[in-house]
């Protein structure tokens, strides 16, 4: 008996949908606190294990056989990590900055963010630091976000690694680590308070709500002064003094003025 030719062209989709839509890793599944994009698939999954882990706030580079980089995060807790392979029609760089967005809405604070040759070597971070050589691609295609997840979930920290290979498949790597015990007082670099405010348009510090704060002022001045060029707002109830304590630590008077965001801690925006 013959088959009617629709039938045929159904038969032969099915028989190689498994090829086009490869199924995730047996066992996997994605991290509750960042959604997938759609079409991704997992191809790296390593369930929750405790160990001791170090992330890197800063290039990374090898030096005589150690690996160096400038500041780090330091603590035991407990690891879990998928990989997802991005579909041929979205790039590294658009499944990072969803993940990115996504973190931040839920009041993630940054901690350190690279991107490209900023990085340093792409195998370092694929082999030494996540032990995935499927991370491995061009220097130039890659980017790397630490974050810390807002409070009560505090000693949680979160990182993205985005990459493209060689052969031009994307992926996004992301790694969550719930610490065995407090975190403590963490701060992001200067550099990463720019590249968020360039990026972002605006930096939100919710829990800076009095005077300004030595630490916090050293860090922001550093950040602005980074890129002379840029002009930005200041708001909050302190407004006025933040605006006064950076000028005082060589932050130009005329590039920033009292902005008129509501809120009690400090909002930073940037003027286009």
């Amino acid at each position: 008996m013959s088959l009617p030719k629709h039938s045929i062209r159904l038969l032969a989709l099915c028989s190689f949908s498994p090829l086009v839509f490869a199924a995730d890793l047996p066992g996997s599944q994605d991290l509750p606190i960042v959604p997938r994009m759609t079409d991704a698939q997992i191809v790296d999954y390593r369930p929750s294990v405790e160990l001791e882990r170090i992330y890197p706030m800063g290039s990374i580079r090898k030096i005589s056989g150690q690996l160096r980089f400038d500041g780090q995060v330091s603590a035991r807790g407990n690891v879990t990590s998928v990989t997802y392979e991005l579909p041929p029609e979205h790039s590294s760089t658009e499944a990072f900055t969803a993940a990115r967005e996504a973190l931040q809405k839920q009041g993630a604070g940054l901690l350190f963010w690279c991107q490209a040759r900023d990085c340093g070597e792409s195998s370092l971070w694929a082999n030494e630091v996540f032990g995935n050589a499927k991370l491995y691609g061009a220097d130039d295609q890659q980017a790397y976000l630490l974050l810390r997840l807002a409070p009560p979930q505090d000693n949680t920290l979160v990182a993205l690694y985005s990459i493209t290979r060689g052969n031009r498949k994307a992926y996004l790597h992301v790694e969550q680590f719930n610490a065995a015990a407090p975190l403590g007082d963490l701060q992001p670099t200067s550099a990463t308070l720019l590249r968020e405010l360039k990026s972002t348009g605006e930096l939100n510090f919710p829990a800076l709500t009095s005077a300004p704060d030595e630490t916090w002022l050293r860090l922001i001045s550093r950040g602005l002064n980074l890129d002379a060029t840029l002009r930005v707002s200041v708001s909050g109830t302190h407004a006025e003094a933040w605006r006064q304590a950076l000028i005082d630590q060589g932050v130009r008077a005329a590039r920033m003025e009292t902005g008129s965001v509501e809120g009690s801690g400090l909002h930073i925006e940037l003027l286009r």
